[in-house]
């Protein structure tokens, strides 16, 4: 089962932060605005595999400890804490040295939400078909 998820929490974390690399290329393309200083290429990978990596871990203990109402308690953590987290870039102080830092939540914010986004979007690769195919037949 760990094998399972950790798999899953690893395509998350590489769909997410192709998602966030791709936007911020966006970003700096719409706005001409480079944050690299403070949000660069591995920062943004190194970010997104970190949630990634904790998402399968609290999976698999609520899995392992709740059976199946850990799923649903883990998607509702995981929802609360991403949404949460947006406002940690709207937080940030950014240091002196980067121009427009008003625009700096506009390339975060909706990063802040790319992990939970790739997790939910992989997950139906990783679950049990026989679990939905039963669903079906009910």
């Amino acid at each position: 089962m760990f094998k399972k998820i950790f798999l899953q929490g690893l395509l998350a974390a590489l769909l997410a932060s192709i998602a966030a690399l791709i936007y911020s290329h966006i970003y700096l393309f719409a706005t001409e605005v480079d944050f690299s200083k403070v949000l660069n290429t591995w920062s943004i990978i190194g970010l997104n595999t970190a949630i990634c990596m904790l998402a399968v871990f609290l999976n698999w203990i609520l899995v392992r400890w709740m059976k199946h109402k850990g799923e649903i308690i883990f998607n509702f953590l995981f929802s609360i804490v991403s949404f949460a987290g947006l406002m940690i870039p709207i937080s940030i102080t950014l240091p002196l040295s980067v121009k427009f830092p008003e625009l700096f939540p506009g390339m975060a914010v909706p990063m802040v939400l790319f992990p939970a986004i790739a997790w939910y979007t992989v997950h139906p690769i990783f679950t049990n078909k026989h679990y939905h195919q039963q669903r079906v037949d009910d």
